[in-house]
């Protein structure tokens, strides 16, 4: 079977400070990771992140080891700035789910969405 990669939104955040734009794809996908099962990907500024069900129950893992009920992915995101950075954060609960902030130096505020995933995580 072929990979169907549904478009689920674009978040294009401008800047102008000197007029670039963050944007961001979100995408559903049929089959992703090793196991080629539904999940999600999350591309931006040439990276690739994607959310399957093992990649999940790990950073779930982290999360409750940690007694966090969301885990900012740091090695996954774009956060080298405090007023733009694009922050990816896996979060716990039926259904887990993907959260994206995005944040340019002429906007007050992050612009956050979440995204649920097409799959449970394991239990505890």
């Amino acid at each position: 079977m072929t990979n169907v990669k549904t478009p689920v939104e674009t978040l294009s955040v401008p800047d102008h400070e000197d007029g670039s734009t963050l944007t961001v794809h979100i995408e559903s996908c049929t089959e992703v990771g090793n196991d080629g099962v539904p999940g999600m990907q999350v591309l931006f500024l040439g990276n690739i992140v994607c959310f399957e069900p093992r990649m999940a129950n790990k950073l779930a893992y982290q999360a409750r080891k940690a007694g966090q009920g969301e885990l900012f992915l740091a090695d996954r995101s774009w956060a080298v700035h405090d007023n733009q950075f694009v922050k990816l954060f896996l979060v716990l609960g039926a259904p887990p789910s993907v959260r994206v902030e995005v944040k340019t130096r002429s906007k007050s505020k992050p612009i956050v969405k979440t995204y649920a995933l097409p799959f449970s995580l394991d239990d505890e």
